[in-house]
């Protein structure tokens, strides 16, 4: 019975439904029941704010971790619901009068919640005795990773927290919860280069690459909940060039250029400089056709209010591949 009603929830409150919920109900907010476990996911209250894409602007790039060993988190428990904003949300779900699922919820409700047993949180009367003294943490999902699995790894119904206490879950939001998910919002700057020539290349003559001025700077976004905020710092490092051929020379020979104090990569090729070397470039050796990629290389850590932080791992933003040509006549750039 319980799978079969699990089933039945899954379809008729799903997280995808959620704009449609019950009144009273925290906009966004679903609940489901399987195999016998009730759930329920809230709308994430935290805060962003800096260079984040959270503020509606258009996304430039994700943070990929170098290494592959790290992403930002996929769902947290956070205080999401007072006794009075429980007791609303299963009053709105009773509302639904669609093949009886609003009562079906609100039961389950109830039997945990406002005449709990003992053995399972021993809630009465959603706690309304203890407004203003606690919250219920529910799950929330990270709005980029709500769809991976990982995303479901939080899947406790809603638990009380008194004011001022931690709560003994290890997915519970935290200092770190909110500085990784902090990183996981902030703002890259693209990675464009500029390339002289532009569409061409000669063998053996060097192909000089920068990017404009005042681009690559540090970027800062913080997420704020629960009286903590923490802050992620991107502060880019390097641009990498690769060259897509083995028979090439790089400038600097490493195919790393630095930033520059303005922000800029590379030197922005002119006139009368064909007979010099670029501070970021490649000279092809073979004619052919190449596909150059540009990647900026970013050091990322987290600074919380309450004097928590740490490093990430070095994240890295890599442009579209950047096709070259390089024939076999020699010509001097102008």
């Amino acid at each position: 019975m319980a799978v079969a009603v699990g089933a039945i929830l899954a379809l008729q409150a799903s997280p995808a439904q959620a704009k449609v919920g019950p009144k009273g109900a925290a906009q966004g907010s679903a609940s489901a029941a399987t195999d016998g476990k009730q759930v329920t996911v809230g709308v994430s209250k935290v805060q962003y704010s800096g260079d984040t894409k959270r503020k509606g602007t258009q996304a430039t790039g994700d943070l990929k971790s170098v290494d592959g060993t790290w992403t930002p988190p996929a769902c947290w428990y956070e205080p999401t619901y007072s006794p009075k904003e429980m007791e609303a949300m299963v009053k709105g779900w009773r509302d639904i009068k669609i093949f009886g699922i609003g009562d079906l919820i609100g039961n389950l409700y109830d039997s945990k919640y406002k005449s709990g047993d003992p053995k399972d949180g021993g809630y009465k009367d959603y706690n309304l005795d203890k407004e203003g003294k606690g919250m219920f943490w529910a799950a929330v999902k990270n709005p980029d990773r709500e769809n991976d699995p990982e995303a479901n790894l939080c899947d406790k119904p809603p638990f009380w927290v008194d004011n001022g206490q931690t709560p003994q879950e290890p997915l519970a939001v935290s200092p770190r919860v909110l500085g990784e998910a902090a990183a996981g919002t902030v703002e890259l700057t693209p990675t464009e280069i500029t390339m002289a020539p532009s569409a061409t290349s000669t063998v053996n003559l060097p192909t000089w690459v920068w990017t404009p001025g005042n681009g690559f700077k540090e970027k800062h976004a913080s997420a704020s909940v629960a009286g903590i905020t923490a802050t992620a710092t991107a502060k880019p490092v390097a641009l990498h060039l690769d060259p897509g051929s083995p028979d090439a020379t790089m400038f600097p020979g490493s195919g790393t250029c630095p930033i520059n104090a303005d922000g800029s990569i590379g030197t922005p090729f002119a006139a009368g400089m064909a007979g010099q070397t670029p501070s970021c470039g490649v000279t092809y050796q073979r004619a052919g056709t190449y596909r150059l990629m540009a990647s900026v290389t970013w050091k990322i850590s987290w600074s919380a209010s309450t004097g928590d932080g740490s490093a990430l791992p070095d994240s890295v933003y890599t442009a579209p591949p950047q096709p070259v040509t390089v024939q076999e006549i020699q010509s001097i750039n102008r």
